[in-house]
């Protein structure tokens, strides 16, 4: 009987995530806060160690020191050891923009030197920005049994949204025998997760043999697929990709509905709560005595005695009497004051939201952000890391206050829809 060698991960953290607005301008998108206390590459690093994987290169680019501060050794992940951890893999060139990874294949190439010294029989791609839980062990088996040099996680998904993806077309054995790389006009609504499993050997020829072949998605697979094995792994649970703030918010509001298939806790997702202070040696949570909460998660070290409803509370946040939270999204030590309203918004850390002001203000959700229509078009408004909102200030629909904002920067008490102070 011949022994597999342990397969080696690779976790692509270094894309820009740009629809993700202000909520990147200081950190990587992995890194970003999710249900609390949790980062969004809280969900890959899990997956892999609750798959039984202990060796994990994580590629990093933009932005990364929020993202290695939170990794660490890779002690929460249970990474550390002499058989086990985590490599951070940093770009091998310069700063400037043409220096960067130019696609997904050529982060692994400039990174192929730690693939050799690591060899395996698989290597496992992923991506370190998506809300999912996935056993990559019953993955390998099946590659495995396929004889496969490529196997692609794949899902279906709405036809209206496959446009946003890669897209396989199947036989009835599961061999992907077309590709569509984010069709315009889709033949199918099957969709590539960027969930990959590669033979090892077949990896490397495929890297070494054309470097102009910079994406796994636009070159590496179209070509395997022509001349190779790839076949699609089915799955069929939770997933999305949080790339936009609205897909972002919808991916918060499911872990505190009580119908939803996501569950970070009885997945056993873990994260560092050491780093940057998020929950180690915080209190628990409080509540006066006029608080309601209604539907929502209080992290701890929250001090509640006004209205929350619908809503997600990273650690430390303080909603003062009669102040309101309402279907949004708060990050660390966030104040929210006296008889304010925050609605339908995504603040960052340490936003202060004075007295009487509001945040959200109006039903008419229509008017898309004036500098960001792509963004912001759903009636969600953003507050930026930092920013203090001045008492009495009423923000609408669809707006931006950038991070470390001052009140010195409102020139009016009111800030229309789709503006961006």
């Amino acid at each position: 009987m011949i022994l597999k060698k342990e397969a080696l991960v690779l976790l692509l953290a270094g894309g820009v995530g740009s629809r993700l607005n202000i909520l990147v301008q200081s950190r990587a998108k992995p890194a970003v806060p999710f249900a609390g206390h949790y980062r969004i590459i809280d969900f890959s690093l899990s997956n892999v160690m609750n798959s039984g994987l202990t060796k994990v290169g994580v590629l990093t680019q933009y932005k990364p020191l929020s993202l290695m501060r939170h990794l660490g050794m890779g002690e929460a992940w249970d990474f550390t050891g002499r058989s086990r951890g985590v490599k951070i893999l940093p770009p091998h060139t310069g700063f400037k923009d043409s220096d960067w990874y130019r696609g997904t294949a050529d982060a692994v190439r400039q990174n192929i030197d730690f693939l050799e010294k690591n060899p395996s029989d698989e290597v496992v791609l992923l991506s370190g920005d998506h809300i999912y839980n996935m056993d990559f062990h019953a993955m390998l088996e099946y590659h495995r049994f396929k004889k496969a040099d490529v196997t692609v996680g794949m899902m279906v998904v709405p036809m209206s949204e496959i446009y946003q993806f890669g897209a396989g077309i199947i036989d009835e054995q599961n061999r992907i025998i077309d590709w569509e790389e984010k069709p315009e006009h889709p033949r199918t609504n099957l969709a590539s997760m960027g969930i990959y499993v590669f033979d090892y050997k077949y990896l490397l020829d495929s890297l070494y043999r054309d470097r102009e072949e910079v994406d796994f998605g636009m070159h590496i697979l179209p070509r395997a697929i022509d001349n190779d094995d790839v076949f699609a792994y089915p799955f069929y649970g939770y997933w999305r990709d949080v790339g936009t703030i609205q897909s972002y918010w919808e991916a918060n509001m499911d872990v505190i509905r009580r119908d939803s298939d996501i569950s970070p806790a009885e997945w056993g997702i873990r994260t560092n709560i050491e780093a940057d202070g998020r929950s180690a040696d915080r209190p628990s949570a409080r509540f006066g005595s006029e608080a309601r909460v209604s539907n929502s998660m209080i992290s701890a070290g929250c001090i509640i005695k006004g209205t929350v409803e619908n809503s997600v509370l990273a650690p430390g946040v303080v909603v003062a009497e009669g102040a309101v939270v309402r279907d949004s999204i708060l990050f660390a030590d966030c104040h929210v004051e006296k008889n304010s309203v925050v609605d339908l918004t995504i603040c960052d850390k340490r936003v202060r939201i004075a007295g009487d002001a509001v945040v959200g203000s109006g039903s008419n959700h229509d008017i898309p952000n004036i500098k960001e229509p792509k963004h912001l078009y759903t009636g969600i408004s953003l507050i930026g890391k930092e920013a203090v909102i001045p008492s009495g200030l009423s923000i609408g629909r669809n707006c931006i206050v950038n991070s470390q904002t001052e009140e010195a920067a409102f020139s009016s008490k009111e800030i229309g829809d789709g503006e961006t102070v």
